[in-house]
């Protein structure tokens, strides 16, 4: 157990630094709407979702109808459901933990779970549950600092959104020089060009995770095939 926690700890730490920024900037945000520490933590814990809970902010103070809410939650969350497809085998086995696990899947989990199998001498179970529970863990406590923070101290929230997105390009770099097959990675990021090139900036998430999954289904066992050369 101590060895799968510290391999998971050791690989967690890209996301630490993200999420530690980005929830702190998510507890400053919902503090200036007179929400306090209590809120930020319950959300950081039930929800899970940065992106979502930015958005909860909006919704809170500005007196969204649970209609409303619902919809947009559907389309903001929408994409983990072609995450969760893509992890069906890579889940398998997980027993108890699998509800937590489900609940747990955030971006950047799934980067790091599609990152390879569980290193040598970890096991598997243990080494993905405790990555979703450190990740989670990081960013309850980034949520938390910011509402104290956002309490005490006057704040500049300008940049902080950039904190996701340098987050991605550490994760991405870190796995491309980890894998010495980097077909998957080029179809992702020219999956996803194609379509913020066709749908725009504003709706095209979705469409490109569809075509990714599209394309992975089809060429599958041609890409285990090439996997396996390289191991």
């Amino acid at each position: 157990m101590k060895t799968s926690f510290k391999h998971a700890f050791k690989a967690s730490l890209p996301v630490f630094a993200g999420y530690i920024a980005l929830g702190i900037g998510f507890g400053v945000l919902l503090e200036s709407k007179g929400y306090s520490i209590l809120w930020a933590g319950l959300m950081a814990l039930t929800m899970y979702s940065g992106s979502l809970q930015y958005a909860a902010v909006d919704f809170m103070s500005g007196g969204a109808t649970l209609i409303t809410t619902a919809v947009m939650t559907v389309f903001i969350q929408a994409r983990h459901f072609f995450y969760g497809f893509s992890l069906l085998d890579r889940y398998k086995g997980m027993g108890g933990a699998k509800p937590y696990m489900i609940f747990g899947l955030t971006d950047e989990t799934y980067s790091l779970v599609c990152t390879g199998d569980a290193p040598k001498g970890t096991d598997k179970k243990k080494y993905f549950l405790f990555l979703t529970m450190l990740n989670q863990s990081y960013w309850i406590a980034g949520c938390m600092i910011g509402a104290f923070l956002g309490s005490v101290l006057p704040f500049e929230l300008k940049g902080v959104d950039y904190a996701m997105t340098a987050l991605f390009i550490v994760i991405f770099v870190d796995q491309w020089k980890s894998q010495k097959n980097h077909i998957p990675a080029i179809i992702g990021v020219l999956s996803t060009v194609v379509c913020l090139l066709i749908f725009g900036s504003e709706s095209f998430i979705i469409p490109s995770m569809a075509v990714i999954t599209v394309v992975f289904a089809i060429f599958r066992k041609k890409l285990e095939k090439e996997e396996s050369k390289n191991d």
